[in-house]
C-alpha cells in the first residue's frame, strides 16, 4: 500500500450491537477496493476481520481488528470493533484512535442496547459518526421505523442522505437524497414523491442550521445547492452536529460502495479533527496532526503471538515512525529499536517503510512497550492519558489444574493482561486466591481460552471465597498448662489469658500484664506468637480472627522444662479455648452499590436487592434513569453483573466497594459452618 498524506487518511471505527453486521461490512469494503478477491462470511469463519480461533468458533468478533482499504485517493483504516458487551474494553481502547465512528444497526432489529451503549461511548469522546442500516434486505428490515427508533432516542441531528428502493427481498438499491437521484442503476418508481419531499426537507433544514448564511438562505426560502448541502454535511459531521444515515446490505455488497464514498467526503481526516492534547511534564501541550512535527504515537491495542512474539498495534498523531529505527517510550523512559514496521489487515502484516501522521499500523518484538504507552521524539517527549477502563465486576478464582503449572499461572496473566488490559488480576490477601476479574462470562472463557492455546496452560474457575472473618462478643477468661514428659527435658508452658472484644474494624491487640514473674519475661513473645497464629483460624468456619484483645494476665514456668516452644504452644491453645467460650460471630463483607438503570427496570432492580438482604439507602431520578444508592453482603453479589444484565436487558450498570464487616444473620451462619466443615472433611477425604 502506498504512502497517504494525513488528510487522505480516514481512521473510521466500526461500532454496533453483536450480529449487526460490522465485519461484513468491513469484507464488502475490503472487496470493493480490490484487497480480496471473494467475500467471506461471518458464519463460514472466512472474514478478515475475525480471524481469531474464538471468534470462528463464536461467529463473532472478540477483539479489534484492522482492515486498511485504499479508496480513490483516500486511505480508510477500518477498525473493526466487538460488539458484544463482555469485550467493551476493546472498543475504549480504538475510541483513541479513531477520527469518526460507523454505527452500524440491523434493519430488522433497529436499536438494541448495544447501540445505545455505543453511541454513549461516541458521546463521551465527541467522536463524529455516521449511521448505516445494514441488512435491509432481511425479513422485516424496516429502514423507517428503524428511523423513527433513531430520531427518538438520538436526536434529529441523524438524517437520512439516502432512502432505500425497496425492502427485503425486493430491496433493488438507493435514492441520494443530495442529488435526487437514484444511485446506479436502480430505480426510484417505488418510492413515494412525498416521501421524498419531507426526508430531502428534513436533510435541508439539518444541513441549514450548520451556518448562518444557509439559516438565512433556508428561511427566506431560498434552495440550497447540492455543494452548499454537501459543504454543511462535512462540516456538520466535523462538528458532530449532523449524523448522515445510509443504508444497504452488506452481505449482498450493496451500496456499500457508495458507503466507502459518504466516508471519504463527509468523515474528517486526522487534519480535519484536528490538534491532539498531549502532557508535557507537568503542562498541556497540543499536537498537530503534521508529518513535519515531533513525533507522537499511542499504543492502543497489544497482541501476543505464540510464533511472531508481541504486536504492538499504534496510530501516529503526529511526525512519523520509520522502519528500522529506535523510537523513545517517554511512558516508560526506555529507548527500544523497530526493526520492521507492518500495516496490519486482519492476522496479515504487510511491511511498510513508514506511518505518517494520522496513520495505524504494527510494530513487532518491542520488549518494554504495551497498551497505553506513548511513543514519541526523546527530546520532545510526551506523553498521552493512558486509557480508563470500566472497573469489571465479575470476579472468578482462578488456578491451574496440575500443581505442576503453579508457576506458569502468573506469568501466562500477565501476558493475557498485555492483550486485554481491561482484565483486573488481583491476589485476595485474605483468601490467598488469585482473582481475575472482567465484564462478562464470555471475555472470561476467551481469556481461559488464549491461556491454553497460547501458552499451553490448563486453568480451572470457581467462584472466589468469601472473605469471612471471626470475632468474639463477649469477654472471658481462658486457660491452658501445656504439659509433657518423655524422658530427658519435658514442656511445660502455663498461661491464663483475658479476651475482650473490640468494635469493628479496630483488629487485634495482644498486652500482657504479667507481675511478679509468675511467666518469665522472655517467654512471654513466644506466648504471643502462639496467640498469633491461631488467629489465623478461628472456631466456626476456619476463618481469621479479627477485633479482639488477648490480655496475658496470668500463668506459671518450670525451671528445667520450659520453653519458647512450650508458651507458644500454650498460647494458641489458649486462644482457642477461649474463643469457644466467648460466643463466636461469623463477619462478613458488606459492599457499597451504586447502580444506574433505566427507570423502567426500577421495580424489578429493588425487589431483587430485597431478596439480597440489600439495605437501599437513597435512589436519585435522573432524567429517565434511577440510581439506586445501597449496601449488600459481598455473597449476594458475586453474580449480580450476570443478574443485572438479564434483569435490565443489558442496560443497567452498577459500581461496588468494600464498605465494612458486620455480623452474619444466625441463619446463614449455620449454612457457611455447615460447608466449611463438609470441605473439611473432603480435604482429609
Amino acid at each position: 500500500m502506498s504512502d497517504f498524506r494525513t488528510e487522505d487518511i480516514r481512521n473510521v471505527l466500526l461500532l454496533s450491537h453483536t450480529g449487526s453486521g460490522k465485519t461484513s461490512i468491513a469484507e464488502a469494503m475490503l472487496f470493493n477496493g480490490k484487497v480480496i478477491t471473494r467475500l467471506g462470511k461471518v458464519d463460514d469463519g472466512t472474514t478478515v476481520s475475525d480471524f481469531e480461533p474464538e471468534e470462528t468458533k463464536r461467529r463473532s468478533s472478540t477483539s479489534t481488528s484492522l482492515a486498511p482499504v485504499e479508496w480513490g485517493k483516500a486511505k480508510i483504516n477500518m477498525i473493526d470493533a466487538p460488539g458484544y458487551f463482555d469485550f467493551v474494553g476493546e472498543v475504549i481502547s480504538a475510541l483513541r484512535v479513531a477520527d469518526a465512528g460507523l454505527i452500524v444497526i440491523c434493519a430488522a432489529s433497529g436499536v438494541e442496547v448495544g447501540t445505545e451503549m455505543v453511541w454513549e461511548y461516541a458521546n463521551g469522546v465527541n467522536l463524529p459518526r455516521m449511521i448505516f442500516v445494514n441488512k435491509i434486505d432481511r425479513e422485516n428490515g424496516d429502514f423507517f421505523k428503524v428511523m423513527e427508533q433513531v430520531e427518538e432516542k438520538f436526536g434529529r441531528m441523524c438524517v437520512p442522505i439516502q432512502l432505500p428502493i425497496g425492502a427485503e427481498d425486493n430491496f433493488q438499491g438507493v435514492f441520494n437524497l443530495i442529488t435526487l437521484k437514484p444511485e446506479g442503476d436502480a430505480k426510484a418508481d417505488s418510492i413515494p414523491q412525498d416521501q421524498i419531499d419531507t426526508f430531502r426537507e428534513k436533510l435541508v433544514e439539518v444541513v441549514a442550521e450548520v451556518d448562518d448564511d444557509l439559516t438565512m438562505k433556508y428561511l427566506e426560502g431560498e434552495a440550497l445547492t447540492e455543494d452548499e448541502i454537501r459543504e454543511a454535511l462535512r462540516t456538520g459531521v466535523r462538528e458532530n452536529k449532523i449524523v448522515p444515515v445510509l443504508v444497504g446490505s452488506a452481505l449482498q455488497n450493496k451500496n456499500v460502495a457508495e458507503l466507502m464514498d459518504a466516508i471519504c467526503e463527509f468523515c474528517p481526516s486526522p487534519k480535519g479533527r484536528g490538534k491532539t492534547e498531549v502532557r508535557k511534564g507537568d503542562s498541556q501541550e497540543s499536537l498537530d496532526p503534521d508529518q513535519n512535527a515531533p513525533t507522537s504515537a499511542f499504543v492502543f491495542k497489544t497482541s501476543t503471538d505464540p510464533y511472531v512474539g508481541k504486536i504492538n498495534y499504534i496510530r501516529v498523531f503526529s511526525g512519523s515512525i520509520h522502519a528500522d529505527s529506535s523510537i523513545w517510550n517517554s511512558s516508560k523512559s526506555k529507548s527500544e529499536r523497530i526493526g520492521q514496521l507492518n500495516m496490519m489487515r486482519g492476522k496479515t502484516q504487510e511491511p511498510i517503510s513508514r506511518l505518517v501522521a494520522g496513520d495505524i499500523g504494527v510494530v513487532t518484538k518491542l520488549a518494554e512497550t504495551s497498551t497505553g504507552d506513548t511513543i514519541s521524539s526523546q527530546d520532545n517527549s510526551v506523553t498521552f492519558d493512558p486509557i480508563k477502563y470500566p472497573v469489571p465486576n465479575l470476579k472468578f478464582s482462578v488456578q491451574p489444574k496440575t500443581k505442576a503449572d503453579v508457576d506458569k499461572l502468573g506469568s501466562s496473566l500477565a501476558k493475557i493482561i498485555e492483550d486485554d488490559p481491561s482484565v483486573l488480576i488481583q491476589r485476595d490477601p485474605d483468601t490467598g486466591e488469585t482473582i481475575i476479574s472482567g465484564y462478562g462470562e464470555a471475555q472470561i472463557e476467551i481469556v481461559v481460552g488464549k491461556m491454553k492455546r497460547k501458552f499451553g496452560l490448563d486453568t480451572e474457575l470457581s467462584t472466589p471465597k468469601i472473605p469471612y472473618k471471626e470475632t468474639i462478643t463477649t469477654g472471658v477468661k481462658a486457660e491452658y498448662k501445656h504439659k509433657k514428659q518423655t524422658g530427658g527435658h519435658g514442656q511445660y508452658g502455663h498461661v491464663l489469658i483475658e479476651l475482650q472484644p473490640l468494635p469493628r474494624s479496630e483488629g487485634y491487640k495482644f498486652t500482657s500484664t504479667i507481675v511478679g514473674g509468675t511467666i518469665p519475661k522472655n517467654y512471654i513473645p513466644a506466648v504471643e506468637k502462639g496467640v498469633n497464629e491461631a488467629l489465623s483460624e478461628g472456631v466456626l468456619a476456619g476463618s481469621p480472627i479479627v477485633d479482639m484483645q488477648v490480655n496475658l494476665y496470668d500463668g506459671s514456668f518450670h525451671a528445667v522444662d520450659s520453653s519458647d516452644m512450650a508458651f507458644k504452644i500454650a498460647g494458641s491453645h489458649a486462644l482457642k479455648k477461649g474463643m469457644a467460650d466467648a460466643n463466636p460471630v461469623l463477619l462478613e463483607p458488606i459492599m457499597n452499590v451504586k447502580i444506574t438503570i433505566p427507570d423502567a427496570y426500577t421495580g424489578d432492580v429493588m425487589g431483587d436487592l430485597n431478596g439480597r438482604r440489600a439495605r437501599i439507602s437513597g435512589m436519585i431520578p435522573e432524567g429517565g434513569v434511577s440510581i439506586i444508592e445501597t449496601q449488600a453482603p459481598l455473597s449476594e453479589m458475586q453474580r449480580y453483573s450476570i443478574d443485572l444484565r438479564s434483569m435490565t436487558q443489558g442496560r443497567g450498570s452498577y459500581i461496588i466497594e468494600f464498605s465494612h464487616y458486620e455480623d452474619v444473620p444466625a441463619h446463614v451462619t449455620q449454612n457457611i459452618v455447615a460447608a466449611s466443615t463438609k470441605e473439611k472433611e473432603k480435604d482429609k477425604g
